[in-house]
């Protein structure tokens, strides 16, 4: 007998295939049977037509802290997602000696924009080793599978401690250590190594996150101590670092590396220079060293505050103010000598910053006094062109006239459309950068897949429904060794995503208080969901979450070395 059997959908099984109309039963978390099945079932699903695919693969997360507190790990599930990879950037939470636990939290809170009360309020740390942090995963039952990246800054900060934000060449006992780090979470089931170069991320009053600040040869190190030649992915947001550089590494190690940069965003100050890393990486594979870019599919938007003024952080202007409270913020806002020095900054910004002085891209969303309602959905450029003044004065005065309160949009990167397509659509791409768990307090990316299907493949028929199905499932757990999930296949993990085509698609933005401590966070609903099942369980029925006892995801920790990943998931 079958545990579930899906009837009567159209079938897009995420590896290129035609559609096809059948029933898909499951049994013992796998798929068992696909065709015209009978009624031998404990359960059954009536998908009425309705389009039925493979769970999407969300390869980049920030998921590590919220695990500890809430395994539905919410919004993700509900927006169709059924793996995904945490340890992104290489800011995870182990290791994590206990003295060191509230540096940790105070850097996530800024890097990630989480709010660091309900990181302190919400954290169990009932782990200190990768060892007992896989052992908490698995005890916990999350309602998505997991795998997770050893982290670069948090070995560094493990054993460098407050060090590791400042001094940027380790002891050799200390890199000795940070090495062995790598090789013993390798041995216990980490999916690769994440790691970050970043300009824009810094932590707890302004300091640079610790791999930031060290030599590429660290880098290279670490990759090195993850073991022989296809063992694990590397994820880096790299930064100013080219595309060159990653490659030598790539070939030295025998490493797919899979980059994360505002450079490969679309940028139209700049339109030429994303597509431009992409031919690089693209260029890198045909000599056969395996470099891709994870690329958004959606524009890149930031809902902030200049309480919180995250877009602008990675401007040397802001490096000592990162964690000022609001009268401090304000204080330095009326400066006149802080206003001249993010003016320089914005005259010469550097590649790889969020923010690089288009304040046609900064709108007003929410003024806060009445008498300034006519300044919503306007843009900062617009209203110092009709004033006569400069965009930043006027910026700064609005805030400060409102507390810092008044809520901006930021719209900086793959808003045009006619110049995203060819990057979504490029070889050496991968869909993915949702940074699903964090900026909590700017925006909510988590439904990428879903805004892929609604966008992409139904309203600018960029791809038709397979392919695109295929670029969010298979792609994604093909390159990272992931091995049986991705694809409805007889023997495959019975991940799955039951929706109509004709509507899917996110929500807007909306605000809650739902975090532990009452903390702020921002969400968005999926449209046109009916189920999501992870392993046969459905854990999302189209309007709310199962309550299970345990949450039905697995923890990955078995993984195809890379010259052996399926050719069906192989880049076309």
């Amino acid at each position: 007998m079958h545990d579930l059997v899906i009837r009567g959908a159209s079938v897009v099984d995420g590896l290129g295939h035609d559609p096809i109309r059948a029933d898909v039963a499951v049994r013992d978390g796998r798929i068992a049977a696909i065709g015209e099945l009978g009624k031998d079932a404990s359960d059954s699903v009536d998908a009425g037509g309705l389009t039925l695919m493979p769970g999407i693969v969300d390869l980049h997360t920030h998921y590590d802290a919220q695990i500890t507190w809430d395994p539905t790990l919410s919004p993700s599930p509900s927006l169709g997602v059924t793996t995904a990879v945490i340890g992104n950037c290489g800011f995870g939470i182990v290791p994590s000696p206990p003295h060191l636990r509230d540096l940790i939290m105070r850097n996530l809170a800024v890097v990630e924009g989480m709010d660091l009360d309900a990181l302190r309020a919400g954290v169990d740390w009932r782990f200190q080793s990768f060892a007992e942090y896989m052992a908490m995963l698995r005890g916990r039952g999350a309602y998505m599978n997991l795998g997770v990246l050893v982290g670069h800054s948090a070995v560094r900060t493990a054993v460098m401690g407050d060090d590791a934000s400042v001094r940027k060449q380790p002891a050799p006992a200390e890199m000795a250590e940070m090495k062995r780090l790598v090789a013993e979470a390798m041995d216990l089931g980490a999916i690769g190594l994440g790691a970050s170069y970043s300009l824009n991320h810094s932590g707890w009053g302004g300091v640079p996150m610790p791999s930031t600040i060290s030599d590429i040869s660290e880098f290279d190190a670490l990759v090195g101590a993850m073991g022989g030649p296809g063992r694990g992915v590397v994820e880096i947001s790299s930064g100013p670092i080219m595309p060159d550089a990653m490659e030598e590494i790539a070939a030295r190690h025998g490493r797919r590396i899979f980059m994360s940069t505002a450079v490969a965003l679309y940028n139209e100050q700049f339109p030429e220079r994303a597509l431009g890393a992409f031919d690089a990486c693209a260029a890198a594979q045909a000599r056969g060293n395996e470099l891709y870019i994870q690329i958004t599919c959606q524009p890149l938007s930031f809902d902030f505050t200049l309480a919180s003024a995250y877009p602008f952080y990675s401007h040397p202007a802001f490096d000592p103010i990162k964690a000022y409270d609001r009268e401090q913020l304000k204080a330095v806002f009326r400066d006149p000598s802080f206003r001249e020095r993010f003016r320089a900054d914005l005259r010469n910004p550097k590649p790889g910053t969020v923010f690089q002085g288009n304040w046609e891209r900064v709108i007003i969303a929410a003024p806060v006094k009445p008498e300034n309602a006519a300044l919503a959905d306007r843009t900062i450029a617009d209203i110092a062109r009709e004033a006569g003044r400069e965009p930043l004065d006027v910026l700064l005065d609005l805030g400060l006239e409102e507390n810092l309160d008044t809520g901006l949009i930021g719209r900086f990167f793959n808003a045009v459309d006619e110049g995203v397509e060819p990057l979504v659509k490029h070889k050496a791409g991968v869909i993915a950068l949702s940074d699903a768990g964090a900026h909590l307090m700017y925006l909510c990316d988590a439904g990428f897949g879903l805004y892929f299907l609604g966008h992409w493949v139904r309203e600018r028929g960029a791809f038709d429904l397979p392919e695109g199905a295929r670029r969010l499932t298979s792609h994604q757990a093909g390159l990272y060794g992931i091995p049986d999930r991705g694809r409805i296949a007889v023997g495959a993990h019975a991940d799955l995503l039951l929706f109509d085509p004709a509507a899917v698609g996110v929500s807007a933005p909306r605000r809650v208080n739902d975090l532990p401590g009452g903390g702020p966070r921002t969400l968005r609903d999926p449209i046109g969901v009916h189920g999501v099942f992870v392993n046969g369980v459905r854990v999302f029925d189209g309007k709310d979450y199962a309550r299970l006892g345990k949450g039905a995801g697995q923890v990955l920790d078995r993984f195809l070395p890379a010259q052996a990943a399926p050719l069906s998931n192989a880049v076309q």
